[in-house]
């Protein structure tokens, strides 16, 4: 697989970051805190799945593992659009083997519009970009869609789900994501880890899970050139 909608975020925050997920993933530390939120954010999105009604998920692992089987997700959504079916959730699409999964798809007359579920109060830059990849990958792949939103964690815990319209800004990120998608292709294949200097990116916009990797090595690099 190329990139998928977090790599090419990842990526984006720090090259670096990405190649590391590519090569040595053993290094990432995830605080507890992150771990919470991102558990937090699953249950929030399977919840989500029940907001149109019934749905079909397109989730498929490899067998005897949690891990996606992403060929047959891949197959499975192309059998639902031929089907028509009206809201489909965790929907994949492969373009020049970048992929993406949609929390949910919901079928229009003239195609479908496409829902992003994220845990949150208020829709961030960030969270558009992610809806924006989507998109990217889903127009390549052929499949019309209408409008996007973000979906937000309202007050209302009875019915927290409250849809924020994006499209415009959203698909305003084609040539943007188009720009960089090939390049970070690249980077993340080289065989020698990319070199960044630690900087703001190493907490914008999320701190990332090699914080102490890298500012280790940048110590002990400054303890070097004290000898």
């Amino acid at each position: 697989m190329a990139l998928t909608k977090t790599s090419f975020m990842r990526g984006m925050q720090c090259p670096k970051m990405l190649w590391l997920d590519k090569h040595h993933p053993e290094l990432q530390v995830i605080p507890p805190h992150v771990q919470e939120r991102l558990d937090e954010g699953n249950d929030f999105g399977d919840k989500a799945m029940e907001m149109f009604g019934p749905y079909e998920e397109m989730t498929v692992y490899r067998k005897g593992t949690t891990i996606p089987d992403t060929k047959a997700m891949i197959e499975r959504t192309a059998d639902a659009i031929s089907r028509q079916v009206n809201v489909i959730c965790e929907a994949a699409f492969s373009n020049y083997n970048n992929y993406c999964a949609a929390d949910i798809l919901k079928r229009t007359d003239s195609g479908y519009d496409l829902y992003e579920v994220k845990n949150v109060p208020t829709v961030a830059e960030q969270h558009i970009k992610d809806a924006g990849f989507q998109y990217y990958i889903i127009y390549r792949c052929g499949v019309k869609i209408g409008k996007i939103y973000i979906v937000t964690h309202g007050q209302d815990e009875s019915n927290p789900f409250v849809p924020v319209e994006v499209t415009r800004e959203a698909k305003g990120y084609y040539k943007w994501i188009n720009d960089h998608i090939w390049n970070l292709n690249r980077r993340q294949k080289e065989a020698e880890e990319i070199q960044v200097e630690v900087g703001e990116q190493c907490a914008n916009p999320y701190e990332c899970w090699y914080y102490g990797y890298c500012h280790k090595e940048q110590q002990e690099s400054q303890e070097q050139d004290k000898l």
